[in-house]
């Protein structure tokens, strides 16, 4: 009887172990999609970079990456994201802060919910032509200035093509994006470490400098870098707006696809990919240590 028993439990147990062993087939559309469309593009261009156009093997591509153009093209991407990413990272973090007192479930906060997770992925072609068709030479908000008030905005030149014109699309959308990824560590701030704070005589002040900031500070970190890597990586707003100029790094390596050589090198566009993703990878990193760091203030 007691080896029947025993015979029964075993069969239970291993049961379960079988059905998981099934539960990788879940997964397989979702890793053939990253296999195809994002693993394979990324090797091949990456790749792409170690050899000339015949195929022979050649270190002249990566030796590209400290001309003093391509050095100032990677600068001109940092500073553009690191600005763009502070900017969207302090607003988003104010409009986080005032939403705190909302209910979740009420009409204002869903609201502001859904038009962040509309707004952070409006960019491209469609948000290039909302600026153009804005502040343009001949947009709305400029004709209106000039014809009205005599304030030009364009009194240098068309900065809104160049560099500069980048700064307030790529702010357009990293300000929702940074509502999206704070709200919810904003949110996870527990009432009774305020309460506990007034309790022993703290003040309002004295818990957010020594209790919600500190705690804090991780993600807003995080969510930092996640929208650096978020503006250093785009391209179809920038292709977009500076259509005639390749001062970021995505620009420049359409420039480098469509003009066969680059500063007398071929497939230069594999060696600034590999650029491009060893930079958006080191502050991937960075960004996981800093999440997991995070996490550990909203773990039960």
């Amino acid at each position: 009887m007691t080896v029947v028993a025993t015979a029964g439990v075993d069969a239970a147990a291993s049961a379960p172990a079988r059905r998981r062993s099934w539960s990788w087939l879940g997964l397989a559309p979702f890793a053939a999609y990253v296999l195809l469309f994002l693993a394979l593009p990324s090797v091949l261009a990456v790749a792409s970079g170690f050899f000339d156009r015949r195929g022979a093997f050649t270190w002249n591509n990566l030796t590209a990456l400290g001309d003093p153009l391509i050095v100032e093209t990677f600068a001109n991407s940092a500073g553009l994201s690191l600005l763009t990413a502070v900017i969207g990272a302090l607003v988003g973090a104010l409009v986080c802060y005032a939403m705190l007192g909302l209910h979740p479930e009420g009409l204002v906060r869903s609201a502001v919910d859904a038009a962040a997770g509309v707004l952070a992925q409006f960019g491209g072609v469609m948000l290039a032509f909302a600026f153009i068709a804005t502040i343009g030479l001949q947009g709305v908000v400029r004709v209106f200035l000039l014809d009205g008030f005599g304030i030009d905005i364009f009194p240098n030149g068309t900065w809104l093509y160049d560099l500069p014109g980048l700064i307030l699309p790529y702010i357009y959308f990293q300000i929702p994006l940074m509502v999206i990824t704070f709200m919810p560590a904003l949110s996870a701030l527990r009432p009774q470490w305020a309460e506990a704070t007034l309790t022993l005589g703290g003040s309002r002040r004295a818990f957010w400098s020594y209790v919600g900031i500190p705690v804090l500070a991780p993600s807003f970190f995080a969510s930092l870098l996640l929208l650096f890597a978020n503006a250093f990586s785009s391209y179809a707003t920038a292709a977009a707006l500076a259509s005639q100029g390749a001062e970021i790094v995505p620009l420049r390596i359409r420039s480098a696809l469509t003009s066969e050589t680059v500063l007398g090198r071929e497939n230069l566009a594999g060696a600034l990919a590999l650029g491009m993703i060893v930079v958006v990878g080191i502050v991937m990193f960075a960004y996981s240590a800093v999440q997991r760091r995070a996490a550990r203030w909203y773990q039960a």
